[in-house]
């Protein structure tokens, strides 16, 4: 029970976060918003440390710092770079890939084989989600620099940042399998991770935007950080460490329904179609749960 309310609260703390993040993408960088957020994340999580034992074995620690350059490093940037490029509605579209992915990468790198039950859930989360996010009944879309009839640079920023975001969740759920790790210490070495990826990619240029922004809108990134960040990667890994990866990561990615709750904000319209396959996601969720 625990994980599956800590896939719920990750998913609600990156639905709220992503809202604030994506207006910084119309003036910042993305790789910019990603190292300063968690370099701030890393600062407040480094108490975490305190639970670093010398018995902890330095291949674990390896395998998170990997996990955290392609799952937190690339991906975040890649999520980050798509929003700002392609918009909402196409970037969400494609993370519905996520459950399936996760699913066939805990089936063939961990054994872990999912009920024909469970598969049916998962399934039905995918086409719901899709169906959900198709054009034309939620999103007032972005308007986007790149050309609908160059499919490649279109869907390439939001494949990859599924991609990086699964291999990510896969090394930490392989480093839970393994070892007794905490959730709040794995957390903290995988920001770290990021942080050494980002920083030598800027060649130790980083970009200090912050001081640039008003006020209200500093306290709104701060808090986003500390929701997104620290409490939605902590829950994140908490998911990792309790439920298997197809599981975890098909509640993690029911964030495009928990944004319906920002609908006003996003000039979004909850139709009777959006209701229906809300439904029909929640009927898929029970059969992964029951």
């Amino acid at each position: 029970m625990i994980g599956i309310l800590s896939a719920f609260g990750a998913a609600t703390s990156w639905t709220y976060a992503c809202y604030i993040w994506r207006l910084q993408t119309q003036k910042n960088k993305s790789i910019d918003i990603n190292l300063i957020k968690n370099i701030i994340a890393f600062l407040v999580f480094t108490p975490a440390f305190i639970n670093l034992s010398s018995e902890t074995e330095l291949k674990y620690i390896f395998i998170l710092l990997i996990s955290g350059i392609i799952g937190i490093g690339l991906g975040d940037t890649f999520y980050l770079k798509s929003l700002q490029t392609i918009g909402t509605r196409k970037t969400l579209s494609v993370e519905t890939l996520s459950p399936l992915m996760a699913a066939l990468s805990g089936e063939f790198f961990i054994n872990e084989n999912l009920t024909p039950k469970s598969w049916i859930g998962v399934i039905i989360v995918s086409i719901s989600l899709f169906i959900i996010l198709k054009k034309g009944n939620d999103f007032k879309e972005e308007k986007s620099p790149f050309s609908e009839k160059n499919n490649l640079k279109i869907y390439a920023f939001p494949f990859l940042s599924v991609l990086c975001a699964v291999v990510g969740g896969l090394f930490s759920r392989i480093v839970f399998l393994q070892n007794n790790l905490s959730p709040f210490l794995t957390t903290e070495i995988r920001l770290l991770g990021a942080i050494i990826f980002l920083i030598s990619l800027k060649r130790f240029k980083i970009n200090f935007f912050l001081k640039n922004i008003e006020k209200n809108q500093k306290k709104r990134f701060l808090l986003s950080i500390f929701l997104g960040t620290n409490i939605g990667i902590l829950l994140q890994q908490i998911v990792f460490k309790t439920l298997p990866i197809a599981i975890g990561w098909t509640l993690l990615s029911t964030s495009p329904v928990i944004s319906l709750f920002f609908a006003k904000n996003e000039e979004r319209k909850i139709t009777k179609r959006t209701i229906f396959f809300t439904c029909f996601l929640f009927f898929g969720l029970t059969l992964i749960i029951l």
